[in-house]
């Protein structure tokens, strides 16, 4: 199709392709037919899912393996509705995605009710922004979009299509790409008041997140790090942005209560507190104000921040790697003399040890002395996430994918399938609770018709078992939270096999460790219903 016969579609196609995107995932629907066209006459293959929510998770699986700016689309009404789930876990996750909405023209608005509400309503409180293209502005409209997606903490903008502007011929050519923006440098007088306030530290401790994960500044941390004798705690975004084996790197926090009574205490000591693009939205309620006034904070970061979670006395709006190289200096004397973060990261690894006995955390450590050293990780939210986020050692960024912000279930399987898509040679495993593969498993069919080999391991115990802890711990009863009583438990095996994968039940560790290597030879998913006692998270993280 030559420029002077565009459509509008066509110029949206264009336009994402031309951003790196590869994929849209979605539902069809009789609003969006025109711009699909659009989209596989530009190159970008459409992947049909079994519900929006989980287009948006592979959308977001994909960019984490390959960069390609992530696409959903749905159509009008309920297809909307059923994705403002993903969505905000995009906004509170800090992912770039464009959400393509089918709706109709406003003329037809004032006399056509069926399915129609306000879209832009419904979702400008969870994107970055929200656009409605108009017949002669599509091309700008669409750079504006991914401009805004992509630009400082990345985030969903969601770009309304309206039937006509999608069909008819577009008046103008594709609108040039607008180029990201990159923060560069902080001010020279900040970025001296806070290097002199790190020269004098003498027991300095980094923390770092997703916006550091998003810039990919694993290895200048890193390097930063080991220059100066500084160890780092990460946010569960961030594991892998040191290697989880190295001594300066004390894992993922955030949400265990047991990991906080160690790091707590030793953040406690430090005199000055290095933020590393980090961002507290996947922090529980105690790492709110975590410091003291006689403890130097530092905060490096894309952009401003206003959420209120801590203070910083030196804010340096700038790009990780290039303000580490700035701040870099001589330390006077060595840093933390007594060896505080050697004895943490010690009792890290004994609080987080395998008991004899068989339950999660001895599915975690087969599991992870099982698989390849490359394999990608994914898991849904719950009690097992918790505790393989604790466990489960990260050599690279990006390796343990999963909802840190939103915290939302279902997100495991399809975040596998695209991480899988972006990554067809790495073995791919997805961590779910048995609520949380109820709650999605209609993706099992996804993983046959796309050819998606991952493993997947429920942790099976008839329970929303972090609920039911916290149930407990108030003293209240277990209403809602169990299920699978008197024999009417989900046969997940079954459930496989029946969706044209292979499936399995195991109760010990060696079972799970054959049936895991098993997997890794064969050409479609596996499902390993790992069955752990009821309560078996007590005390466990």
């Amino acid at each position: 199709m030559t420029q002077d016969h565009l459509t509008g579609a066509d110029i949206i196609g264009q336009s994402l392709a031309r951003a790196g995107a590869s994929h849209a995932f979605g539902i069809p629907g009789g609003e969006v037919l025109a711009l699909m066209q659009g989209l596989d006459v530009a190159g970008l293959r459409f992947v049909l899912v079994k519900h929006e929510n989980s287009g948006g998770f592979m959308a977001e699986g994909l960019w984490h393996m390959t960069g390609a700016l992530p696409v959903l689309v749905a159509t009008l009404g309920p297809g909307v509705a059923n994705a403002v789930n993903v969505v905000a876990n995009a906004m509170q996750d800090r992912v770039p995605l464009i959400f393509l909405t089918g709706c109709v023209d406003a003329a037809e608005v004032e006399t056509y009710t069926h399915q129609i509400f306000d879209h832009q309503a419904l979702l400008r409180p969870v994107v970055k922004g929200s656009f409605r293209l108009a017949t002669g502005a599509v091309g700008a409209g669409m750079a504006k979009a991914i401009a805004l997606a992509t630009t400082g903490q990345p985030g969903p903008v969601h770009v309304d299509v309206p039937i006509g502007v999608a069909e008819g011929l577009a008046t103008k050519a594709p609108f040039p790409p607008i180029a990201p923006t990159r923060p560069g440098l902080p001010f020279a007088g900040a970025l001296h008041s806070a290097k002199a306030a790190l020269m004098a530290a003498h027991r300095p401790l980094a923390i770092a997140g997703v916006d550091a994960v998003n810039e990919g500044a694993g290895p200048p941390i890193t390097q930063f790090c080991h220059d100066h004798g500084i160890p780092l705690i990460t946010t569960y975004k961030g594991k892998g942005l040191m290697p989880e084996g190295d001594p300066l790197c004390l894992g993922g926090a955030g949400l265990s209560p047991k990991a906080d009574r160690i790091l707590m205490p030793l953040m406690a000591q430090s005199d000055c507190i290095v933020l590393l693009g980090y961002d507290p939205i996947e922090m529980r309620l105690g790492w709110r104000n975590p410091w003291t006034p006689a403890q130097t904070v530092i905060e490096i970061a894309p952009t401003p921040r206003n959420h209120g979670m801590h203070r910083a006395d030196h804010m340096l709006i700038g790009d990780l790697a290039e303000t580490l190289a700035a701040l870099s200096h001589a330390p006077a004397a060595p840093r933390w003399p007594d060896g505080a973060p050697a004895m943490a990261r010690a009792a890290l690894h004994t609080a987080f040890a395998a008991p004899a006995h068989w339950g999660p955390h001895q599915v975690f450590e087969t599991l992870r002395a099982t698989l390849p050293a490359d394999t990608i990780v994914t898991a849904d939210s719950g009690a097992h996430r918790i505790l393989a986020s604790q466990m489960w050692a990260c050599t690279a960024p990006r390796q343990m994918l999963q909802s840190s912000g939103l915290c939302t279930m279902a997100c495991a399987v399809p975040l596998a399938a695209g991480a899988k898509m972006g990554r067809p040679r790495a073995p791919v495993l997805a961590f779910v609770g048995d609520a949380g593969l109820e709650m999605g498993a209609g993706e099992l069919a996804t993983l046959r018709a796309q050819n998606l080999p991952i493993v997947i391991c429920v942790l099976v115990d008839d329970s929303l078992s972090l609920i039911e802890m916290k149930q407990r711990s108030a003293g209240r009863p277990p209403l809602g939270v169990d299920f699978g009583h008197g024999g009417t438990r989900t046969d997940f095996a079954a459930l496989a096999r029946a969706f044209g994968g292979h499936g399995v039940t195991v109760t010990d560790p060696t079972t799970l460790r054959d049936e895991a290597l098993a997997a890794l030879h064969r050409d479609n998913f596996t499902l390993i219903a790992a069955q752990i006692p009821r309560r078996a998270y007590d005390g466990a993280f």
